[in-house]
């Protein structure tokens, strides 16, 4: 990995753990010699395919990048961060090599990753920004067709996982535990159809006062997981960084 030498130096810090890795399981996880299963905070990579499903482009580079990057001894140290495990049990860590290299910083400096912010992990989010955006300068692998911002009205109701959408905010709504961004329907479509953005109100202390709500008519590019709920596709936005206003 060429471009590691140009990263961004994303301190280590303290130090939480020293820990042997056995496996790596795709680009962003990692399974440790005691069975614990670690999942790097602050980015994405591309699907490994699972049960018969193709591995969309690049995952295998991104596992690979990152089997070269930890070497045969695989010893690294982790570095927790406010919340130490996700809904599905992995550590949650920033994961740095012996000699303080931020193994997050080099996937995303490498174009073989994404930044995602899922708060309250939010200890690097300015040095992973950094670091991405010297890859989508120069359109380095992920961003050069990968990650494209996809409209949405070319999204089809049956996209599922990481996605960076695109659209024009048409209204902003209110729930008793949401406020929703919502796009222009395409033409065949219900006011209550296509795709729509949720931020949770448990997480609102992320963003400015009148943030959201300031945003209707307004271009946006946001990054995050499309689900299915209801009629509708949504994408859940924790952070104000995973979002950007566009002409």
């Amino acid at each position: 990995m060429a471009a590691q030498a140009e990263q961004p130096n994303c301190a280590v810090g303290t130090v939480t753990e020293t820990v042997t890795v056995s496996q790596v399981v795709d680009g962003d996880t990692l399974r440790l010699r005691d069975g614990r299963l670690v999942r790097l905070i602050g980015i994405n990579t591309p699907e490994i395919g699972r049960e018969g499903r193709p591995s969309q482009p690049l995952a295998k580079a991104a596992r690979k990048a990152l089997q070269t990057l930890l070497g045969k001894t695989a010893t690294v140290n982790l570095r927790f961060d406010r919340e130490k495990r996700d809904r599905y049990g992995r550590l949650l860590a920033h994961v740095y090599l012996l000699d303080g290299t931020s193994v997050e910083a080099a996937l995303l400096t490498a174009g073989l990753a994404a930044h995602i912010v899922v708060p309250p992990n939010v200890m690097q989010l300015e040095c992973y920004q950094t670091a991405e955006n010297s890859a989508r300068k120069t359109g380095k692998g992920v961003w050069q067709h990968v990650y494209r911002p996809v409209p949405v009205k070319e999204i089809s109701p049956n996209t599922r996982g990481f996605r960076i959408i695109r659209g024009r905010v048409l209204q902003v709504g209110e729930s008793r535990r949401s406020v929703w961004l919502n796009f222009q329907p395409r033409p065949d479509q219900g006011p209550r159809e296509g795709v729509a953005v949720r931020i949770a109100r448990t997480d609102l202390e992320w963003f400015g006062d009148g943030q959201l709500h300031s945003l209707r008519g307004k271009n946006i590019i946001v990054r995050g997981w499309l689900s299915p709920y209801k009629k509708q596709l949504v994408m859940q936005l924790r952070h104000p960084a995973s979002m950007e206003i566009v002409p």
